[in-house]
């Protein structure tokens, strides 16, 4: 019976490193049997709702994909705050500059919600690019977009105003949502906050100066209810 349940469990495993094989961009193209290759290397945890997955300045050895949840990237900043880079969402892959040199982490990773993670050892990885050297380019790819947030977040911050901040940050979160209409999503003033490098207290004060004089926002209990994408499109000046 032990080994019947040992078997049932690695099936569940590979079962869901195949799921997520199948709809990742870096591992998009691959037959089936090169998924089963690279899923089968893969180690399935899970982590708890603001658990660490790894901190700027840990190891790096292992790339990891998002089988559930949501992850945020974000590096330390001034006074103890962080910077927000991005969020991961189910099929993305991160922790991918282990795969070019095994250095140190780059950024902090959080558990935004409880997720679960397919963990591939960096060895492994190279060693089938090495026999698909048509994934190359995907990483590369991969890797360009995610120095253009990275570039993105710093230069908003350096010179940009809190509400053209704070609006881009908002429609950036809202463009990942799948309905074409503005959903009622509720944020947390202090994520927020932390996405633009400010103060909860500013980021409060904004909001509140924004519903009073054009009830573009409604607020909450400490969070945010956004009820007007245009009018955040014309403070980002978004054409």
């Amino acid at each position: 019976m032990r080994s019947l349940t040992t078997s049932r469990e690695h099936q569940i495993v590979l079962t869901e490193a195949q799921r997520l094989l199948d709809n990742c961009i870096l591992f998009s193209g691959l037959s089936p049997d090169e998924r089963d290759v690279i899923s089968a290397r893969a180690r399935i945890r899970t982590y708890k709702a603001s658990e660490t997955i790894f901190a700027m300045g840990s190891p790096g050895e292992h790339i990891m994909a998002l089988l559930s949840g949501t992850i945020r990237i974000s590096v330390p900043f001034s006074e103890g705050k962080e910077l927000f880079l991005a969020i991961v969402q189910p099929g993305e892959i991160f922790g991918e500059l282990a795969v070019f040199d095994g250095n140190e982490r780059s950024a902090d990773a959080i558990a935004e919600t409880a997720c679960t993670l397919a963990i591939l050892d960096r060895n492994d990885i190279l060693s089938f690019f090495e026999r698909n050297p048509s994934l190359w380019p995907k990483l590369v790819k991969l890797l360009a977009q995610r120095l253009r947030q990275t570039d993105q977040a710093f230069a908003e911050v350096a010179l940009l105003q809190l509400p053209v901040r704070l609006a881009k940050a908002i429609l950036r979160i809202l463009n990942r949502g799948t309905h074409s209409e503005l959903p009622k999503t509720v944020f947390s003033q202090r994520e927020l906050a932390n996405m633009v490098g400010s103060t909860r207290e500013s980021v409060n004060k904004c909001f509140r100066n924004w519903q009073k004089r054009n009830g573009i926002v409604q607020i909450s209990k400490g969070s945010i209810i956004i009820t007007n994408r245009r009018a955040f499109e014309r403070i980002a000046d978004v054409s």
